[in-house]
């Protein structure tokens, strides 16, 4: 059983290193195409949302609190508001609603 640990680790790196490196191997030249460009310019916060969005669900004791304070905190940033602004309006979005006894 543990022999199969260690494989299933090597394969593991096997494969991000694969993932990693055939990019950067196949691709020599500036890429020129406006629309991969655009797609790969929007790559790292599509991927910082799919990682978030289900955390801001999760860490509440009740959904509702969390979507609300998503709502929340798209209008403040949508607004132009700070960082510090917008995470500390969605505590206390979050704060309140917790303390409601609806949910």
């Amino acid at each position: 059983m543990e022999q199969n640990i260690w494989i299933y680790i090597f394969v593991m790196a096997a494969v991000s290193y694969l993932i990693r490196m055939t990019p950067l191997a196949l691709i020599r030249r500036e890429i020129t195409n406006k629309y991969l460009r655009s797609f790969l310019f929007y790559v790292p916060y599509a991927t910082l949302a799919v990682m978030t969005f289900p955390a801001i669900m999760e860490a509440t004791q009740s959904p509702i609190a969390g979507l609300l304070a998503l709502l929340a905190g798209i209008v403040l940033a949508w607004k132009g508001r700070s960082l510090f602004q917008v995470a500390v309006l969605c505590c206390a979005v979050v704060f309140v609603v917790e303390l409601l006894p609806i949910f």
